[in-house]
């Protein structure tokens, strides 16, 4: 099976975290035997080139200095701080849309597999008035976000989803969101975790006098990390200490807010990150819709935490039930309730049943459900379905 993947971000060099999901992805697809080729815009004027085996096909787009549409913010953050970044969005979608093309000429793809149908959809539908192979949109939720502040967006988005051999969302929430677009069969394919191997024996967490409480996530408005620190300062400091890992926008306004007990971590090594995980009593992520209307697509870092035998408490939003469901698999609490959260760590910092119970019901789940061999399988499946029917 040879598959051609269009996206908006790519690793750009080997220790790049950017989407280490979808790089994840690329590598077991490999594995299962597929040839994959990355379609990706060039950042600052990088040439193609390889990671992990599989070649990535830089499109330029605008000279070296004004290519900084992608990567370590999305597009649409970026023009929204400037307006005139729009304009870069033109030359993006004609030079990735030939670029396509051109891949689809030298590597003859038998499925062509789009990350972020909108503007990628423009791509991969250009290519195929020339050469012929079905088209796949994976929906994440950034683009049904956009869509709402731009309403012209609609109607083309409307338009790939009909006509596109398969659409798939990574959550139940965001399949609902594109139905609502319009009505098809909409497959639901999360991804896993984006360690590299797997974890054999999760540790439990090195005894300490005080219960650890670990957030990972970019500092960004929808994370709730505000309502994690206002939880943090009704805990005694004595007993309870709140690690945060990660970097963004609004770290030192975070820092101003926090009390003694939360410790910011910055931007850690995969082994340092490693050690936390095996370190901490809890993991909390206390995402929101944020002002925007954006919020949780899956929440992949619960995947995370849950490999390393930590048990979850996470908001009822977005796509957070598909990994948490309350009192089974985790702590399900409502969004922007800091009285609420801090009830729930002290809950399960008292109880030990529910902590291997939800523990363990986390394992069941995630094996089941978002573990990277039952993800492939059930997409190498997908694929081939779409060559029986085109």
């Amino acid at each position: 099976m040879k598959v051609l993947a269009i996206t908006s971000v790519y690793p750009r060099f080997d220790a790049d975290l950017e989407v280490p999901w979808l790089r994840a992805s690329v590598s077991f697809l490999k594995e299962a035997g597929c040839e994959v080729v990355v379609v990706a815009p060039s950042h600052k004027g990088l040439k193609s080139h390889e990671i992990d085996g599989a070649k990535v096909s830089r499109f330029r787009y605008a000279p070296a200095k004004l290519e900084f549409l992608t990567h370590d913010e999305g597009a649409p953050s970026k023009m929204a701080k400037n307006p005139l970044f729009q304009l870069l969005a033109i030359p993006y979608i004609i030079s990735g849309s030939f670029s396509t093309l051109r891949a689809c000429f030298k590597f003859k793809p038998q499925v062509i597999h789009v990350h972020w149908p909108f503007p990628h959809g423009f791509m991969a539908f250009f290519a195929r008035l020339f050469y012929k192979a079905p088209i796949v949109l994976t929906f994440y939720g950034a683009e049904l976000l956009l869509m709402q502040k731009k309403k012209w967006i609609k109607p083309f988005l409307k338009f790939f989803i009909k006509h596109a051999d398969l659409v798939i969302a990574i959550s139940s929430f965001t399949a609902k969101k594109t139905k609502e677009i319009h009505p098809r069969k909409i497959e639901i394919l999360p991804y896993g975790t984006t360690f590299s191997t797997p974890i054999p024996n999760p540790q439990s967490p090195i005894p300490n006098p005080q219960y650890k409480i670990l957030f990972v996530g970019r500092h960004i408005e929808r994370k709730g990390i505000e309502y994690l620190i206002k939880a943090a300062a009704m805990l005694d400091s004595e007993k309870f200490q709140v690690r945060i890992v990660g970097v963004g926008d609004l770290t030192e306004e975070l820092k101003k807010q926090a009390p003694e007990q939360v410790l910011f971590l910055g931007k850690i090594s995969k082994d340092e990150l490693a050690k936390e995980y095996q370190n901490a009593n809890c993991f909390v992520l206390p995402s929101i819709v944020d002002s925007r209307g954006d919020t949780e697509g899956l929440g992949v870092v619960l995947i995370e935490a849950v490999e390393y035998g930590v048990p979850i408490i996470a908001s009822n939003v977005g796509g957070i039930p598909d990994v948490v469901i309350d009192k089974k698999t985790g702590l399900l609490v409502p969004e922007k309730n800091p009285e609420t959260l801090a009830a729930a760590i002290k809950e399960l910092a008292e109880n030990e049943d529910l902590q291997k119970t939800l523990v363990l019901g986390a394992n069941e789940h995630i094996k089941q459900y978002f573990s990277w061999n039952t993800i492939i399988k059930k997409q190498m499946e997908l694929y081939f379905s779409t060559l029986t029917h085109s």
